[in-house]
């Protein structure tokens, strides 16, 4: 299921987009203005987001801007009162990627998450490089300055959630739940015994490295010598 985050400081407006999200097969987090959206971003893995632009304190704009400054590469869709051209040119120079102004059509705005989901989908699918450190998804190969190798494919979507948000912490359940779904027989042990494999892996890789935020669950950094 994806995660998508709702801000919107009309709380009505929000709640109707967030029942709209949910009816439709996704899961809704709401937020009432840039500093909770921050707050979620930090805590919570989101597949998409949709933003307000005019909000008390941080704007749409800035949000966005924010976001991918710290490489939180997520889809942007972008939602405002205001359909001036200017308008639209700020949204995409600040990291949007798709735009519409009210009223909204709650069908037009389905249409529009699916498509992002699907062109994010298929960018994910294609390669992903981190430094000197390539990832092939259709293949499952990896790599380095220490050559090639095809991984299984628990380890490969695992090192391939972590390495595209660099920094940002996955719980243990997020990752469960993202890479093993609902399969019963996946469990804590089950991912730390993946982790493990991880590193034995890449031990020399000198791209990245996987830390473990005790008491949370992991994320990747960049490594330093």
């Amino acid at each position: 299921m994806f995660n998508i985050l709702v801000v919107e400081d009309d709380k009505e407006l929000c709640r109707l987009f967030c029942r709209t999200l949910i009816k439709n097969g996704y899961n809704a987090i709401p937020a009432q203005n840039a500093s909770e959206a921050l707050d979620v971003l930090e805590k919570e893995y989101i597949d998409l987001m949709i933003s307000d632009v005019m909000m008390p304190g941080m704007s749409g704009f800035e949000l966005v801007k924010a976001m991918r400054i710290g490489r939180m590469d997520m889809p942007v869709l972008m939602i405002t009162a205001k359909g001036d051209i200017n308008d639209k040119e700020q949204g995409f120079k600040s990291g949007a990627d798709d735009y519409m102004v009210k009223p909204i059509d709650l069908k037009e705005m389905l249409f529009r998450v699916a498509a992002l989901l699907r062109r994010a989908k298929s960018a994910s699918e294609r390669k992903l490089t981190f430094g000197e450190t390539l990832l092939e998804y259709d293949t499952q190969t990896v790599s380095d300055t220490n050559g090639s190798q095809i991984l299984p494919l628990k380890e490969f979507q695992l090192l391939y959630k972590l390495l595209s948000y660099p920094g940002q912490i996955f719980t243990r359940q997020q990752i469960l739940d993202d890479i093993w779904g609902f399969d019963d027989v996946a469990d804590s042990h089950t991912l730390d015994v993946h982790i493990s494999r991880l590193r034995e892996r890449f031990k020399k890789n000198t791209d990245f490295r996987i830390v473990t935020i005790r008491g949370l669950g992991y994320r990747a950094v960049k490594y330093e010598s």
